[in-house]
Formats: structure tokens, C-alpha cells, sequence
């Protein structure tokens, strides 16, 4: 498969893009970020120098994601969802000079396989989402999200678990979970969820 991008979207040259990727209108890769095979960016997403993207991941519209975020195979980032990179954000610095990238360090968000950022999240890096979690729409995160965590609200806490299906999951006892939407079971221990 080859790769599609549209004409108004803006690829650096030194972007590597895998095969069957496609870039919507108005997106921009920036130079050395890495996208794997069968992703979607949308149109006006923005995909910063260095980032790496997995496998199969898709960036909804206006999507932000500055370097040098980290995103697992399966991640989905909303519509407007926005994956920050600066602890201590300032235009100059104390004396008045406008900063430059020697003025500070980026700091990244890394996002694990199958984890879903919903539309208007934002990540305050760093920090890192678990695989296969659910940051509802318009949560702010500032803390590290676990494993299959369905976190909300400003500041995101967790409200619950998700399956591999993105459906809350259900207890049934004893430190269990069931997603009824695929039968699979998981176990909680110590504020962690896994698998069965």
C-alpha cells in the first residue's frame, strides 16, 4: 500500500511515513517524526519533530501532538485533543528575551497501545496513559493514567475500568471484571488492572 497525502497538508521530507498512512488536509508532520503503517492523520492535525506513532493510530482533526510524544500501536486521539510538551511554559525568559530552544527542555506524554484521548483532552506532559485506558472528552491530565483507567474531569481522576473495547467494565466479585461486550475478564489488585 502506498502512502496518501492530501495536497494541502505540509510533510516534511525527513518525516518517515509507513505503508497504507493517510494525511488529511491542512495536517503537518514535522521533520524526523515517525508514523507507522495504516495510521490516519485528520485534517489540521499536528504531529511534532521526533514524535513516534505506532501502527494503526489515529488522529482525529486538529489533533495536537507536540515532541516528543510517544504513541503505542492503537492509540486514537480526539478532535482537538492536545498532548502538551512544556512544564513551565513562558513566551521569554525573566530578563524579557523572546526564548529560544536552548531556553528549555521538552518533556514528553507517551500514550500506551489501544489507549483512547477523547476530543478536547489534554495531556500535561509528562505523563503517561496506560494501554488500552479512556480519557473521556475534556479531561485534563496531569497525573499518570493506569492500564484500562477511565479517568474524567479537571483534573482527570479515575472513575472506573474500561475492556479492550473501550465499555466500562462490570464487577462481578472477588477483584473481577467482566466487559460485557466481549466476555473477556480482568483482575484488580492494588489499584492495577490486568488481564486474565
Amino acid at each position: 500500500m502506498t502512502v496518501t497525502v492530501a495536497p494541502t497538508a505540509d510533510v516534511d521530507d525527513r518525516a518517515e511515513i509507513g505503508s497504507g498512512t493517510r494525511v488529511w488536509h491542512l495536517a503537518q508532520i514535522r521533520e524526523n517524526a515517525t508514523l507507522g503503517r495504516d495510521c490516519i492523520i485528520g485534517r489540521g492535525a499536528y504531529v511534532g519533530p521526533g514524535v513516534v506513532i505506532g501502527d494503526n493510530v489515529k488522529l482525529q482533526n486538529y489533533a495536537l501532538v507536540y515532541e516528543p510524544a510517544r504513541l503505542g500501536d492503537g492509540v486514537f486521539i480526539g478532535p482537538a485533543a492536545v498532548l502538551t510538551n512544556d512544564e513551565y511554559p513562558r513566551a521569554v525568559t525573566p530578563d524579557g528575551r523572546l526564548q529560544t530552544g536552548e531556553d528549555w527542555t521538552a518533556v514528553g506524554v507517551t500514550i500506551g497501545e489501544g489507549a483512547a484521548i477523547g476530543a478536547r483532552a489534554v495531556c500535561v506532559a509528562p505523563v503517561t496513559v496506560g494501554r488500552w485506558a479512556l480519557v473521556a472528552a475534556g479531561a485534563v491530565v496531569t497525573k499518570d493514567v493506569p492500564d484500562f483507567a477511565l479517568v474524567v474531569g479537571v483534573p482527570a481522576r479515575r472513575v472506573g475500568w474500561v475492556g479492550r473495547a473501550g465499555r466500562p467494565l462490570v464487577a462481578k466479585g472477588d477483584n473481577t471484571w467482566l466487559c460485557e461486550a466481549t466476555g473477556a475478564e480482568y483482575t484488580e489488585s492494588d489499584g492495577l488492572l490486568t488481564e486474565k
